[in-house]
């Protein structure tokens, strides 16, 4: 339902160049060429999408989402409900190698969760292990929901989820933050120092942080409204997340579902706050559900997912924007026409991992996958004109 904070970028162009340069002149060698982009070759990206290229589709069929990188940036976390990873029947964590290669024992993707149950929310920490949200301890079956309420749009909110540690290969799974209600949407801070997640625990949807070292709880919101999805910055000092605030017959609607355990998403906007959850403000207001929120390498802007543009349309389709920190400069980054959300940039800043159900030869899908792009910060004009 979440939909892990890159560092910012180091660029160090021109000693590299010089080192290169002089290592030329003394081993008389030629340098290796510069890879050519093939724009031709670049079936996924469309028209207007100046900020990615290469774009490299990692799976194929079924719901696969919430992708997040691995420390080292090469491999990628992510669940799934396909049937030709799992039979479970409901979502699944697995781990992939994030160029596409398959893993070391031959497998294209490895399962690490139990099979049982619902997981949502898988995160990598800095030592290889992970974390989870998953509900098997309740039970082994996917625990039932109906997505529709009194003819809303509704997420459920199992209270059976707890946040479980496991090591790389998801051995040895035990609860590292649970008890009663719903523990869920776990990232951790970039330091490692932190996971930041929401719960029930305060008697509504909030944020809260977790430390490693004390095993210290801090809340970290407490305004009526369903608070979620958060991720760190880059320096690990700040968080953006997605929350809803409503007012009045809103109000009462949303803690009536919320007794049910279930939240309607459809108006969310995005906030921020340091990471302790002082000086909280929102970023964005905007019709429709402003979700899925990421800090960009720099710090200084957010990646998101919305429909707020489509909502004269009905509000189906969701593309990825950008958005400063001051709520300026709102940008459109996909074009896909189709759904891209859950957006993450690499730690090295240069990689970006979405899902979409975008396909290269343009029929529609209800399938949503795993997409890696390369990100370009400055578009050059070939970008400007890609697909034109």
């Amino acid at each position: 339902m979440t939909s892990t904070m890159p560092h910012a970028f180091r660029f160090a162009f021109i000693a590299i160049l010089s080192l290169a340069v002089a290592a030329c002149v003394d081993s008389q060698q030629v340098p290796e060429e510069v890879a050519v982009y093939e724009a031709s070759e670049d079936s996924l990206r469309f028209s207007g999408e100046m900020h990615l290229r290469n774009i490299r589709q990692l799976t194929f069929g079924g719901n696969n989402a919430e992708a997040y990188w691995s420390y080292d940036d090469e491999q990628l976390i992510f669940q799934s409900d396909s049937e030709d990873l799992s039979s479970q029947g409901c979502d699944q964590i697995f781990v992939m190698n994030a160029d596409g290669t398959p893993l070391e024992d031959g497998e294209q993707y490895r399962l690490v969760s139990t099979g049982f149950g619902r997981t949502t929310c898988a995160y990598f920490l800095p030592d290889g292990r992970i974390v989870y949200g998953s509900t098997h301890e309740g039970g082994r079956e996917c625990p039932e929901y109906t997505p529709f309420a009194s003819g809303r749009y509704v997420w459920p909110i199992f209270p059976s989820y707890d946040i479980y540690v496991a090591d790389a290969d998801g051995s040895n799974p035990e609860v590292l933050i649970g008890g009663d209600g719903y523990d869920a949407e776990a990232t951790v801070s970039p330091d490692g120092r932190f996971i930041v997640f929401t719960s029930t625990r305060s008697g509504d949807l909030d944020l809260w942080r977790y430390e490693f070292e004390t095993g210290e709880l801090l809340q970290l919101t407490s305004d009526l409204g369903y608070d979620g999805g958060a991720f760190f910055s880059p320096d690990s000092k700040s968080i953006v997340w997605r929350a809803s605030r409503p007012e009045g017959e809103a109000a009462e609607a949303y803690k009536e579902l919320l007794a049910q355990n279930l939240i309607e998403p459809g108006s969310l906007n995005l906030f921020v706050a340091n990471a302790d959850g002082s000086n909280p403000r929102q970023v964005t207001d905007l019709p429709g559900a402003n979700w899925a929120p990421f800090f960009h390498p720099g710090g200084e802007k957010i990646i998101f997912t919305s429909n707020h543009h489509k909502m004269e349309e009905g509000g189906r389709e969701f593309d990825l924007f950008m958005v400063g920190l001051d709520g300026e400069n709102l940008t459109r980054i996909t074009h896909s026409g189709t759904f891209d959300a859950f957006p993450m940039f690499s730690y090295d800043g240069t990689k970006l991992v979405f899902a979409s159900n975008r396909r290269g030869d343009r029929q529609p899908s209800r399938d949503t996958n795993v997409f890696v792009a390369d990100w370009v910060e400055s578009p050059q004009q070939e970008d400007l004109e890609f697909g034109g």
